[in-house]
């Protein structure tokens, strides 16, 4: 789309997405935080003008990194690497949801109510379901 693939390069050690390696992706990354800074010092007319700029060049920003991720080239160990590196953060956050569950399960039976916040279990289950998915999917595809 606006960006190019060769203007950065992917984050390994300091979260998900990439990060600019040329001067034009340094440019590039300017332009577009720049761009989200002068939408809210305008004074646009409407209420919602500002909140539905902001919306539509952050969604043109995800939309844009992501079609820059996607073609990016990665070898066989990059693939390889990133499945590891993505597998333990998978296990560590679930370890801590599920430690959270037990925290907050025993604080309530301590206090004597009993609420769980659902965003925590709904999580879970969407993580199984992903991987039940993922599973299901790659052994037909064998």
């Amino acid at each position: 789309m606006l960006g190019k693939p060769q203007w950065f390069q992917r984050r390994k050690y300091a979260g998900w997405g990439i990060y600019p390696k040329t001067y034009q992706g340094w440019l590039y990354l300017f332009v577009l935080i720049a761009g989200l800074i002068l939408i809210q010092l305008i004074h646009w007319p409407g209420n919602n003008t500002a909140v539905i700029l902001m919306l539509v060049w952050a969604g043109i920003f995800v939309i844009d990194t992501i079609d820059i991720m996607i073609r990016m080239p990665r070898d066989e160990r990059d693939r390889i690497h990133e499945a590891m590196a993505e597998r333990n953060a998978l296990w560590v956050m679930i370890a801590v949801l599920v430690f959270g569950i037990a925290y907050r399960t025993a604080q309530n039976l301590v206090n004597g109510k009993i609420y769980i916040d659902p965003i925590i279990i709904i999580a879970l289950f969407a993580g199984l379901a992903a991987k039940a998915v993922t599973n299901i999917y790659l052994d037909k595809k064998d």
